[in-house]
């Protein structure tokens, strides 16, 4: 049963339901993206530098090593449920025009999702996005720590799927 978990999860991520859109996800509350004054704070913390996006988003360039960088953002936007308030971190780790991931990509994904332990490969046209999900009330260590995770595992795949660094 374990094994399926991770790609129920990708293929729901894969699918075209999103909240606000009539989708079963509709009774979530998403609190609008204006930019999040807590998120400013614990990245200012921890030293960490940031631009605010027209999304009200925080834009990190994260350092990775080897003269390589990976762009991540922290989402202003919380979702909520009953008893839970989560923020999405997202990087890119392939960029596309196309409408859609090569299966042969798609499928390395899934693979891949298997092994994370925070967050999930999703697909965005084109695009694969890392879409990690952490307490939106997390300490400063525990997004940068977050931040630091998604930068890594973004560029590997970046590294494994297109050449140079784009993202």
């Amino acid at each position: 049963m374990r094994r399926f978990l991770p790609c129920a999860a990708l293929l729901l991520a894969f699918s075209p339901l999103r909240a606000g859109d009539g989708s079963a996800t509709e009774d979530i509350d998403i609190e609008r993206a204006t930019p999040d004054a807590s998120v400013a704070r614990k990245l200012d913390a921890k030293d960490t530098p940031y631009t605010v996006d027209d999304d009200g988003d925080y834009r990190i360039l994260v350092n990775v090593g080897e003269g390589r960088s990976q762009l991540v953002w922290v989402r202003s936007r919380v979702h909520t449920t009953d008893h839970q308030r989560v923020r999405e971190i997202w990087t890119y780790g392939l960029r596309s025009e196309e409408r859609r991931i090569p299966v042969h990509i798609a499928n390395r994904l899934l693979s891949e999702n298997f092994d994370l332990i925070v967050g999930a490969w999703a697909r965005d046209g084109g695009n694969a996005i890392l879409v990690m999900k952490i307490d939106a009330d997390a300490d400063a260590d525990t997004l940068n720590e977050a931040i630091d995770l998604a930068a890594s595992v973004g560029d590997r795949m970046e590294q494994k799927l297109v050449s140079g660094d784009d993202l």
